[in-house]
C-alpha cells in the first residue's frame, strides 16, 4: 500500500483505530472493502462491540431496538478487537492503553467521539441520566420502566428525542430550556420554531429562558427539580441533554493541534503525520466555510471514515458530500441537508408547516444552499440529491 499522502515514501501495512463506535468501525471496515490486507486493530474503552447509537433515544428505550450491532460479523473482518481498554496516551503513531500495552501502527485514526455534558451535583442521585452509550441507554430504560415523571434538560434533538419516546409511554414530561430559541442555531429561528412547537403538541411542557438551580432528592433518589425562579418540578428521571465534550484529554501530551476537538484539515489528516482523528472528537477544516468545525451527525462520522480508509489505501477520496442529520420525534421524521448561515432567508416550498408536512429551502444570494423537511422524505431526498450535485 502507499503512504497516506498517495506517495511511495512508505508503505502502510498496519493501521490502528483508536475508537470503536461509528466512525471507528467503519474506517475499520471501509479499509476491508476497499482492499487494504494489513493489520487492523481497533481501541474501544466500552466493553461491546461497535453499536449504533440513534436507536438509543427512541426504539432502544421503548425496548423495540432491532440488534445495534454495526459488525455484526466481528471475525470476518478480520481486525484485532481491543475492548474496554481506553487510549490513555499518544507519542507520535504509538498509542498507550490504560492497561499498560502499546500499540503502534503505520496510521493513527483517532475517533474516540465526545461524552455527554452533566450537571454540577447530579452524580449520585439515581434516577438522573445522561444518554450517550449502550449502557446509558439501558440504565435510562429501566428507570422509565416505573416513572410517571421526568424532567428533561436541554431541548436538543437528543432532548427532543427522549423527550418523545417518554411521552409515548405515557410518562408525564417536562422540557427546561435555557435558551429561549431551541434549535435555532441549526435550523434558524423561523424552522426551529415550527419543530419545537411539536412538544406542545403531543402534551409535553417546554419552559424556555428557564434555569435549573439544583436536584433534589430523598434516600439517594431523585425527586424533584428546582428552578432558578424558585419553581420545583417533580421529577421520577431527569434527563440531561446539554450537550457533549470531545474526548481529547487523553492525547492531551501528544503534540497534536486540540482546540475544541482534534484540529485537521479537509482531508481529516491531524498536524503528526500518519495521524487522522474523525468523528465526533474533531475539527476538520471545512471548504465551503472556510472555518474548521465540529460535527456530531451519524452520516458526518461515516463520510469522513471512509474518505480516511480510500487515503490510506491511496485511492482518491470520495467528495466529501452535503452535510446531512435527521431526527425523530412524536411520530414526526425531520430531516436537514446542507450549510446554513444565520444571514439565509428561509422558504416553504412545499406542504404547510402547520399541516405537519411541509418542504422548505435556505437561500443565499437566490442559491439554495440548505433543505428542511418534516414527513416529506420523498421531496427532501430530491432536494438533497440536488445539493450534492
Amino acid at each position: 500500500m502507499t503512504a497516506p499522502d498517495g506517495s511511495d515514501r512508505e508503505t502502510v501495512d498496519s493501521v490502528l483505530v483508536v475508537g470503536a463506535s461509528l466512525a471507528g468501525s467503519t474506517v475499520a471496515t471501509a479499509l476491508r472493502e476497499d482492499g487494504f490486507t494489513g493489520r487492523v486493530t481497533v481501541v474501544g474503552d466500552e466493553p461491546h462491540l461497535p453499536y449504533d447509537r440513534p436507536p438509543l433515544s427512541k426504539a432502544f428505550l421503548q425496548g423495540s431496538a432491532p440488534d445495534p450491532w454495526l459488525v455484526p460479523e466481528p471475525d470476518a473482518l478480520d481486525v484485532d478487537w481491543v475492548l474496554g481498554t481506553p487510549a490513555v496516551g499518544m507519542t507520535g503513531r504509538s498509542v498507550e492503553l490504560a492497561d499498560g500495552r502499546e500499540v503502534s501502527a503505520d496510521v493513527v485514526v483517532i475517533a474516540t467521539g465526545a461524552r455527554a455534558r452533566t450537571l454540577l451535583g447530579a452524580d449520585g442521585l439515581r434516577g438522573v441520566h445522561t444518554l450517550r452509550t449502550l449502557d446509558d441507554a439501558a440504565a435510562l430504560r429501566s428507570s422509565l420502566a416505573t416513572a410517571t415523571t421526568m424532567v428533561v434538560i436541554g431541548a436538543g434533538f437528543i432532548g427532543a428525542e427522549v423527550a418523545s419516546t417518554a411521552a409515548g409511554l405515557g410518562i408525564s414530561v417536562t422540557i427546561v430550556e435555557a435558551s429561549t430559541a431551541p434549535l435555532s442555531g441549526p435550523l434558524g429561528l423561523t424552522m426551529a420554531e415550527v419543530c419545537v412547537d411539536l412538544h406542545r403538541a403531543n402534551g409535553v411542557t417546554l419552559l424556555l429562558g428557564a434555569a435549573v438551580d439544583s436536584l433534589e432528592g430523598r434516600n439517594g433518589a431523585v425527586t424533584s427539580v428546582l428552578l432558578g425562579d424558585g419553581t420545583v418540578l417533580p421529577a421520577d428521571v431527569v434527563v440531561i441533554g446539554i450537550g457533549s465534550i470531545p474526548n481529547t484529554e487523553w492525547a492531551a501530551a501528544s503534540g497534536l493541534a486540540i482546540d475544541g476537538g482534534f484540529v485537521t484539515d479537509e482531508q481529516c489528516r491531524t498536524t503528526v503525520p500518519g495521524v487522522y482523528a474523525i468523528g465526533d472528537c474533531a475539527r476538520a477544516f471545512d471548504e465551503v466555510l472556510q472555518d474548521h468545525h465540529r460535527s456530531e451527525h451519524w452520516s458526518h462520522a461515516v463520510t469522513q471514515a471512509r474518505r480516511v480508509a480510500r487515503s490510506i489505501v491511496g485511492a482518491q477520496p470520495a467528495p466529501s458530500g452535503v452535510p446531512y442529520f435527521w431526527s425523530d420525534q412524536y411520530g414526526s421524521r425531520i430531516q436537514f441537508a446542507g450549510r446554513r448561515q444565520s444571514t439565509d432567508s428561509v422558504r416553504v416550498i412545499e406542504g404547510d408547516p402547520e399541516a405537519g408536512s411541509f418542504v422548505a429551502v435556505y437561500e443565499r444570494a437566490d442559491d439554495i444552499v440548505a433543505v428542511l423537511a418534516m414527513n416529506n422524505a420523498r421531496s427532501f431526498t430530491r432536494m438533497r440529491k440536488s445539493l450534492g450535485a
